[in-house]
């Protein structure tokens, strides 16, 4: 037993020991302290991010540890988690592309567009890319609020679409309509149906308290036959749709955020009878100083054919010694009545550009 708890102990040591020496680097400035301060960080900049031309890099490594010996958030292993390339830019006549390409893990995955600026509130793209189904989606993997996104994200959604939507804004409202294969980059070749995925989103933001109050609605229905269900491991066996809301508020020294999803389908698995997965979580954050966050969430996902619903909650710690590297650190407890309750611990340390 003392050797257990011994080995167990191991891994948080280690990432206790590796947040000790990153905060001895508190004392180099961020980006927040003024010009010529990350002489370095702006060398870069001034050579790779223009208009016409913009060279991102995003390098990742994370680190997951299950208190027991099982796979919970992936066992006990490292990752090199969204490690890409990404190219984009302007030309002219109000063209724009990108091109982002993911190594190792995500060799499979490319996510490449064309757009053009109707005008300075409209653009339209198309290629390959997020489908804007989820406020919890839209962000870099290298932005998101802790080390991996809500749950029901995979659960429900391919996190790239090949296809066209419309981007632009009328009055206080943003909007974002597209239509899309509906199977995902990986099923792009194989796409014979002759059918297709259609989202919408409406949003908007209120003033509170000299800070923006951000509310959405999101849907979609997918007329794909036979379409993979996010990472469910479930299967459309016809029309499934999809619906939502969010709200976002993020003011100076703390932010709030939530989202609720639900989608339903005939399940192929379970003899096309009706699935439906509920997805939702509330999150809050505090900043302490310029480079270090607190953050908390309750995250929730449910499946209404397969007793698994699962209550999890998650504590974070984000710390950023400079404006291009970033630590973060979670603590995640998900309560089981069966199983008992399971908990563990995630990390990535990233070089962000």
């Amino acid at each position: 037993m003392k050797l257990i708890v011994k080995n167990a102990a191991l891994p948080l040591i280690f990432l206790l020991v590796l947040f000790c020496f990153a905060d001895e680097a508190a004392a180099m400035p961020s980006e927040s302290d003024g010009p010529g301060e990350e002489p370095l960080a702006e060398e870069l900049r001034a050579r790779f991010k223009g208009e016409s031309f913009s060279l991102g890099i995003l390098l990742q490594t994370q680190g997951f540890f299950s208190f027991r010996d099982n796979d919970f958030i992936g066992g006990r292993s490292w990752d090199l988690g969204s490690t890409r390339i990404d190219f984009r830019g302007t030309v002219d006549r109000n063209f724009t592309y990108r091109v982002r390409v993911y190594y190792l893990s995500q060799q499979q995955s490319i996510d490449a567009r064309v757009g053009y600026w109707f005008n300075a509130d409209t653009e339209i793209v198309a290629g390959a890319f997020k489908p804007f189904l989820s406020r919890e989606l839209d962000p870099s993997p290298g932005r998101t609020d802790f080390v991996r996104r809500a749950r029901f994200v995979g659960a429900m959604m391919n996190s790239l679409e090949v296809g066209t939507s419309l981007l632009g804004k009328t009055g206080p409202l943003n909007y974002r309509f597209g239509i899309y294969n509906g199977t995902g980059v990986q099923g792009m070749r194989g796409n014979t149906d002759n059918r297709f995925l259609y989202t919408g989103r409406v949003f908007g933001s209120v003033p509170v308290n000299g800070h923006s109050l951000i509310m959405g609605l999101s849907a979609a229905l997918n007329q794909s036959p036979d379409a993979r269900v996010g990472n469910s491991g479930l299967t459309s066996k016809g029309d499934r749709y999809f619906y939502g809301g969010y709200l976002d508020y993020r003011a100076d020294t703390f932010f709030v955020s939530t989202e609720w999803v639900q989608t339903f389908f005939d399940a192929v698995e379970y003899g096309n009878n009706r699935e439906t997965i509920t997805g939702f979580h509330a999150t809050a954050g505090f900043r302490v100083g310029p480079r270090h966050e607190l953050l908390a969430r309750y995250d929730y996902l449910d499946f209404r054919l397969i007793p698994d619903a699962r209550d999890r909650f998650l504590a974070g710690l984000n710390y950023y010694p400079s404006s291009l590297i970033t630590f973060r650190l979670n603590a995640i407890v998900e309560p089981d009545r069966r199983a008992g309750t399971q908990t563990g611990v995630a990390a990535v340390f990233q070089y962000m550009f």
